[in-house]
Order: C-alpha cells, then sequence, then structure tokens
C-alpha cells in the first residue's frame, strides 16, 4: 500500500472499498434510486431470500453493487411478467450455474498447467 493512500477503518484503502463488488455501499433510498424502482420491492427480493442485504449500525438496509446486479435482473423479469417468487428462483439458478462454469474452467486451466 503506498504512503500516500487514504485508508479506510479495519485497514481497507478506500479503493478497496470501491473495487469491491460485496461492500455494502448503497441505501435503500440510493439503491432504490439507482434501480427505478420502489423500496418496497427491495424489501420484496428480502423477504424472497434473493438478496439479504446487511445493516448499518442504526438497523438501514444496505446494498452492494452484486446486489443491486440481482435486483436489477428480478426487475427485468418481472417487468417482462415472470412472477417474483419464479424470479427469484431463475436468478438464483443462474448464479448457481455460473459460479459452477467458472468453478470448471478454473479446474480446466489448473489440469492443463499440470500436464
Amino acid at each position: 500500500m503506498n504512503q500516500s493512500e487514504p485508508v479506510a477503518p479495519h485497514g481497507d484503502t478506500f479503493d478497496d472499498k470501491l473495487d469491491d463488488d460485496d461492500y455494502p455501499a448503497y441505501s435503500m433510498g440510493r439503491a432504490a434510486e439507482i434501480l427505478g424502482v420502489t423500496p418496497a420491492f427491495l424489501r420484496s427480493l428480502d423477504t424472497a431470500k434473493l438478496i439479504a442485504p446487511q445493516r448499518s449500525g442504526g438497523g438501514h438496509r444496505r446494498y452492494s453493487r452484486y446486489q443491486l446486479r440481482l435486483a436489477q435482473r428480478a426487475r427485468e423479469l418481472v417487468d417482462q411478467g415472470t412472477p417474483l417468487e419464479a424470479a427469484c428462483r431463475i436468478i438464483i439458478l443462474e448464479d448457481q450455474l455460473s459460479e459452477a462454469q467458472r468453478i470448471n474452467a478454473e479446474l480446466q486451466r489448473r489440469r492443463a498447467a499440470d500436464r
């Protein structure tokens, strides 16, 4: 870490947090504004267990960029007429498939490197 780089609490640099897709940077109001949805829609995604936002010290929901992408995908599916619960299940399965494909590609790279 460079001496002039600002350091956030807990030793993280601000750049680390800005680059972290899982950092809970957005309040519910800001997240709803970015996505063009209501706070109630975001709460419904929490109830449906698609996203579980972190909580601030005051108990307010905080969303990460990763969670905003999931919420945006849910909005797209719901806007196309997919029921919310089905949309959430589709997104969870898409996410699991993507992770399995990432792991498979990594294992194939390792296997090729070992030859």
